[in-house]
């Protein structure tokens, strides 16, 4: 790949700004080896690999992407093993909640950051490479007549 692509690099600071990002990482693959919270720092970071939706309509690309969450004091995991280093989460959305913020994976996996006063960046760190495919979703027609 060249270098003719832009960069992301966002800032979330309110439930609004939360749902750019959250279309943004929308189908990100994190290796649960790339998550971590950083208690003494109030972090929690991760890097992911996230399908470029920006661009889709020109090639198929993805992209590593650093997410960082500043302001956090707790950190709880539904349906995650941490020690499973060869895990790998599909992350659907982020979403904000009264306390914090929700991580939403498939599988009804989740993580939730409570963290009061919350601030989400995101940045791009590497070059896009070429995607296989488009991520796709299987829609229950029933629920949707």
């Amino acid at each position: 790949m060249n270098g003719d692509f832009t960069p992301i690099r966002l800032r979330a600071e309110d439930a609004e700004d939360l749902k750019i990002v959250s279309a943004c990482l929308q189908d990100a693959i994190v290796p649960i080896t790339e998550i971590g919270y950083l208690p003494d720092d109030r972090r929690f970071v991760m890097v992911v690999n996230r399908f470029r939706w920006e661009a889709a309509d020109d090639i198929l690309t993805r992209i590593n992407c650093a997410v960082t969450v500043l302001g956090v004091t707790n950190v709880k995991r539904r349906a995650i093993d941490p020690s499973n280093r060869a895990l790998l989460l599909d992350l659907l959305a982020i979403t904000p909640t009264a306390d914090g913020i929700n991580l939403i994976f498939a599988g009804n996996a989740a993580i939730h950051l409570t963290a009061p006063h919350w601030r989400c960046l995101i940045e791009d760190i590497s070059d896009p490479w070429p995607a296989e495919a488009a991520p796709r979703h299987e829609v229950d027609e029933a629920k949707h007549q």
